[in-house]
């Protein structure tokens, strides 16, 4: 293969021949300085941080349209479906990502439940963390987000970072907003990466504790802006990951979104690609090739570092996209799922209230992130029961206990706007109950059958329409086509915006963060209202 090759490490341009030979790069001989009629050939992309089973394909499928965009490998943390399903959750996101050519590297779940607070599926303990790190299917122990845990010793969370030490395995952080002598502490406990800053300040601070940052921009969190900077400063110090990205925004583009995003700032050709390239695979020690003589032959073809466009992706070296068309194979897999719920009816949601003067707290959610405010406002009661007040865009927001019998749990929401109808979802991070936005009871009901019924989903209902997206994969994820579901997830959220009237810009997404009891500071899980400030529960009404 002849071709203009960009040498990362060397900081150079040439003209070379690149020759494969089993699955690897034997040879790269320079011929001469650049020559611009022939295509650029550069490592492939890696996405430092993400959850598969939020694109809500299967790591097949997700490859299947990551490869597209240049991506070749990805730190994936598989904590999702592991607070669904345990272990067993873990190995079949090992095996069906090892069914097709692209570099997966899976984590031992840090956190599953994420909190008591909650309930989930599953819990994996320090033993079962012990057994996923000894093998070579896992790479490194996913993110920490027990953050007080870590500053309170907590044995349980201390044996499985003891345990990664064990095994010589990076240590992934999650501690949004944590600063000073507690960001200090967390850090020296050998946690090496933070993908939750939202502020440079935060970012740099975390830079001086020997953190590692990655620059996220996901479905909703979206933090390139402020944190790109540091790019500049600390090349060797960040990367670039999506933590969780819709079919929609995946099949728009990936990783070489920030790159030229970044490139078009101005911000230098060498920085970027270290940190899009580069580091990933140094940091976590991946089995991805560099563009190396005996490097895997993991690599892409653009058409000039102008433009950037991506010609072809070659992984193992065996071409697996060109032109914008992905060469994987549309494959299905098996169906493991937990789902043991009944559906609901309108009375089940109702939420009395006891005197007309009741001031209540509202969750606000805040498009673009995952952190949310805590805001007071007087409750809108009619006879007897509180309700969505759609003037104020406050709606009433439910979360459903999919693994066992119980009452839901009840509160209230502001700015995702909805006019009309409901939403609802069993992608609700991190135990995936079923969570419901709605303007009435009658609505959020159905909304939520339509989720118990497909056994996990996404349905919204409204204006006499109804619309479902199954995910019979742990009530997460779907083996259908990458493309034909994406297409379907643009047409419930066009409907979700245009019809019931969402303002947000990922309405699903958003969603699904709303029961993240980690993130501050406001939240609902199945068992009530929840202080992310505080880690207790809240009472609705002050």
């Amino acid at each position: 293969m002849r071709a203009n090759l960009i040498n990362i490490f060397e900081k150079t341009i040439l003209e070379a021949e690149i020759r494969i030979s089993e699955k690897h790069i034997s040879t790269i001989e320079i011929l001469g300085p650049e020559s611009p009629s022939l295509p650029y050939v550069l490592p492939g992309f890696t996405d430092a941080h993400v959850h598969v089973e939020s694109s809500m394909l299967t790591p097949a499928q997700f490859a299947r349209l990551a490869v597209v965009h240049g991506t070749i490998a990805t730190v994936s943390d598989p904590h999702e479906i592991a607070n669904v399903l345990g272990v067993e959750g873990v190995h079949f996101m090992i095996e069906d990502g090892k069914r097709v050519p692209f570099k997966f590297c899976f984590g031992a779940p840090s956190c599953v439940p994420a909190t008591v607070f909650e309930t989930a599926g599953a819990v994996v303990d320090a033993q079962q963390v012990s057994e996923l790190l000894a093998s070579d299917d896992i790479g490194y122990l996913a993110e920490v987000m027990n953050f007080p845990g870590v500053l309170n010793e907590d044995p349980d969370m201390m044996a499985k970072i003891n345990w990664a030490k064990h095994y010589n395995k990076v240590i992934d952080g999650h501690a949004p907003g944590l600063r000073g002598e507690a960001a200090k502490q967390y850090a020296g406990y050998g946690i090496s990466t933070d993908h939750e800053c939202f502020t440079y300040a935060e970012a740099h601070e975390k830079i001086g504790y020997g953190v590692k940052i990655l620059i996220r921009e996901g479905s909703a969190a979206r933090n390139f802006d402020a944190l790109i900077p540091l790019i500049a400063d600390f090349p060797d110090r960040v990367m670039f990951c999506s933590d969780d990205k819709h079919p929609d925004n995946l099949v728009e583009g990936h990783i070489n979104v920030l790159v030229k995003r970044a490139l078009a700032l101005g911000y230098d050709l060498w920085n970027v690609l270290q940190a899009a390239c580069i580091n990933p695979v140094m940091h976590y020690g991946l089995d991805a090739g560099l563009l190396r003589e005996g490097d895997a032959a993991d690599f892409i073809l653009i058409d000039n570092p102008e433009a950037f466009n991506i010609l072809e992706t070659w992984i193992d070296g065996a071409l697996v996209a060109q032109k914008g068309t992905s060469l994987i194979p549309d494959l299905r897999s098996d169906h493991p799922n937990y789902f043991e719920c009944e559906p609901k009816t309108a009375a089940e949601f109702i939420y009395p209230a006891n005197n007309s003067e009741t001031r209540i707290r509202v969750i606000e959610a805040l498009d673009g992130q995952l952190v949310t405010n805590e805001w007071i406002t007087q409750a809108k009661i009619i006879e007897g029961a509180m309700v969505s007040d759609l003037e104020k865009d406050v709606l009433k927001v439910v979360v459903v206990n999919r693994y066992s019998p119980a009452p839901p749990g009840i509160a209230f929401i502001r700015n995702f706007g909805l006019k009309q109808g409901a939403l609802a979802s069993s992608v609700a991070h991190d135990s995936h109950n079923i969570i419901c936005i709605g303007c009435d009871d009658e609505s959020i009901a159905r909304a939520v059958n339509l989720i118990v019924e497909a056994r996990g989903g996404l349905s919204a209902v409204g204006a006499g329409s109804e619309h479902l997206i199954g995910l019979p994969i742990a009530g997460l994820m779907t083996d259908r086509d990458g493309y034909e579901v994406a297409e379907n997830y643009t047409n419930i959220d066009r409907f979700v915006k245009n019809t019931l009237g969402s303002t947000l810009k990922s309405p699903f997404m958003s969603l699904s963060f709303m029961a993240l009891l980690v993130i501050p500071s406001l939240k609902l899980s199945d068992k009530g209202l929840f202080d992310g400030e505080n880690f207790k529960f809240t009472a609705l009404s002050l």
